[in-house]
């Protein structure tokens, strides 16, 4: 043999002999630059996470060699464009000894996103305009737009400063009209004072919630104008009886702003995008020059759908260092968007006379609703032990991560979320859709309940920056869960919500710990509000040891005193309010059941217990987790 040849022989050796040590020890690699029909080593990598799950999933039903120990799926460094959610299965299931895992490489940026990039910028006057391309073969719509990172505001009648909402002058729930000042919707009306602006949409302050309402027609009578709606939401909106909108003597009638007009695009930042010709038009902030600019709009509503059944759910999967980017939700743009509570969408929703009694202590009912839930860029159902650690969940339009059902254990540690439209972390069902909502939840199969579930040291910034009433945290009808040592701000509404129900009567709710958690910058829009919000009865349920302070003012509330650091309500019951510091004494208790018990909170809590709250000491040295981000 040639000293050539053997050296050409000995290098595919040790090539072969890496390649065997690297299959066995369960790795699987991903690359922008890769191909699905490579190996999925690291010389060879993946293109798709969806290819490499389903190479994982065919080493576990061969029982291939790689299994044992484990298998690691790593990402390297880019970004992963979507053109539908990456679809996990029972198949996909790791097991205790033997966990799948997907995690970004060493020092790798990883981004799974909805976004499609708008290219081909052209200077008209003050605006930049550029065509939307197609999606995946077809046109599409969509309610955000990001300039280098930066979220940008759909066209608009107000500013940041949201003081100089105008504000509604009656209500005609019998014929589903709203009457406003003529003068605020006069850039929506021709010379007649008919709607030109045929896709114009109203968000409506409602108390604790905003409406999203796509403007029908407008009649303008002197100086009054009327203001009828599209189906579902016209009917929704005037007949839901809570919450809805004010009319008082004091001047607090509720406020609301228009949007998604061309003749509303006259500021830096806004943009509007006219769905029938395609095009895009964008007034850019001081500086910016669109021709080397990234401008991304989102294209699907769902990154990643982990999803099981009651009988093989999807187990023992772990997430690291990924980021999960720019997702939509077009319900608003479609059918409009009418919340009872916490982004929950009513589907029907009207008063009842008489009203309904209710067993065990619970006042009688006034109304029925029904409800949805917004889409999530990450959403679980029928999931055992799926963590996540390390993430991040930005520029999102709708919820960020979602235990939506039939999920037991599982963390979220260490992740981030910021910029985003509706809540940031959900779990535990809010009502299934097809039970009234104020009925007591108690599932005979307790499998679909929510349990065990631990979020800490994770951080909250920028959250329903759209649909103001949303939360940080939402916790619905959850049992046995943990949420500790979180850092919660600038948030439109409620930093932690726990409880669902409006009712005492026990179910399924109980053992639920919220704990060391740091929450100021809240209520930034909405009132009837507080740090942490509870509702339902919990037995064996404590919250204790956080640090509240530095609620907002705004000054266009329905009440501009309802507001709390602490607030136990409806139904709230067998409760633990213990040794949380908050700087005043300005608590709630609203039609409790029985079982909740209040001791030391407040300013003269031990200091040592504010300084604790929040991110624990590792966690505050790492560099994603520090900073903010601003409410619009």
């Amino acid at each position: 043999m040639s000293n050539m040849r053997r050296w050409v022989f000995v290098c595919l050796t040790v090539a072969s002999v890496w390649t065997a040590t690297s299959a066995q020890a369960g790795e699987i690699w991903v690359s922008t630059a890769g191909s699905d029909a490579n190996a999925g080593t690291r010389q060879a990598p993946k293109a798709t996470l969806a290819s490499a799950l389903r190479q994982a999933r065919e080493w576990r039903r061969t029982d291939a060699s790689q299994v044992e120990g484990g298998i690691t799926i790593y990402m390297e460094d880019g970004t992963y464009s979507l053109y539908e959610p990456v679809f996990v299965r029972p198949e996909d299931s790791g097991t205790e000894d033997s966990p799948t895992v997907v995690r970004a490489a060493d020092d790798a940026r990883v981004v799974l996103s909805g976004g499609v990039r708008i290219d081909g910028w052209k200077r008209q006057g003050r605006l930049w305009v550029a065509d939307v391309p197609r999606f995946n073969g077809r046109p599409f719509d969509f309610r955000q737009l990001w300039v280098d990172g930066v979220k940008a505001v759909r066209a608009r009648d107000v500013a940041d400063d949201f003081e100089q909402m105008a504000r509604i002058r009656s209500v005609d729930e019998a014929n589903e009209v709203l009457y406003v000042p003529a003068s605020a919707v006069k850039a929506l009306v021709d010379g007649r004072g008919k709607l030109k602006a045929k896709y114009a949409e109203m968000v409506l302050h409602e108390m604790w919630c905003v409406a999203n309402l796509r403007i029908r027609d407008i009649d303008v009578r002197g100086d009054s104008a009327a203001v009828r709606f599209y189906q579902p939401e016209s009917r929704l909106q005037f007949e839901h009886p809570w919450p809805r909108p004010m009319v008082t003597t004091d001047g607090h009638n509720s406020p609301f702003y228009l949007t998604n007009a061309r003749e509303l695009l006259d500021r830096p930042g806004e943009w509007y995008h006219d769905i029938d010709v395609r095009r895009i038009y964008y007034y850019p902030r001081e500086g910016e020059d669109m021709d080397g600019a990234e401008a991304l709009v989102p294209a699907i509503e769902t990154l990643v759908q982990v999803e099981g059944t009651l009988e093989h759910p999807v187990a023992h999967l772990r997430f690291e260092g990924l980021t999960f980017s720019y997702t939509t939700w077009m319900r608003p743009s479609q059918q409009g968007h009418v919340p009872l509570q916490a982004g929950m969408y009513l589907t029907d929703a009207y008063r009842i006379t008489p009203k309904m009694r209710r067993p065990y202590g619970n006042h009688p009912l006034d109304n029925q609703g029904w409800i949805g839930r917004p889409a999530a860029a990450v959403s679980l159902v029928a999931a055992r032990d799926v963590n996540f650690e390390a993430c991040r969940f930005e520029h999102l339009g709708a919820t960020g991560l979602d235990y939506r059902e039939a999920t037991y254990g599982g963390s979220v540690d260490g992740c981030r979320f910021s910029d985003i439209a509706g809540n940031g972390l959900l779990v535990g069902t809010f009502s299934p859709s097809a039970f009234e909502t104020h009925l007591p939840y108690d599932p005979t199969d307790r499998r679909v309940v929510c349990a065990f579930q631990r979020i800490s040291n994770c951080y909250f910034a920028g959250i329903g920056n759209e649909d103001w009433g949303c939360v940080a945290i939402g916790a619905g009808c959850v049992s046995d869960i943990t949420i500790a040592h979180n850092e919660i701000c600038e948030v439109p509404y409620t930093g932690i919500s726990l409880g669902w129900g409006w009712n005492q009567s026990v179910g399924c709710m109980k053992n639920n710990y919220v704990s060391g958690n740091l929450i100021y910058h809240y209520g930034a829009h909405m009132y009837d509000v507080a740090g942490i919000y509870t509702l339902g009865a919990q037995p064996h349920s404590f919250i204790t040891g956080n640090c509240v302070y530095g609620i907002y003012h705004p000054g266009y509330v329905h009440d501009p005193n309802h507001w709390f650091y602490l607030y136990t309500d409806e139904g709230s019951s067998f409760i633990t309010v213990k040794d949380n510091w908050t700087e005043g004494v300005k608590f709630l208790q609203n039609a409790n059941g029985p079982g909740c018990v209040w001791t030391n909170n407040g300013p003269m809590v031990s200091d040592s217990i504010r300084q604790a709250a929040g991110l624990l000491p590792e966690y505050r040295k790492r560099p994603y987790l520090r900073g903010s981000t601003s409410i619009q």
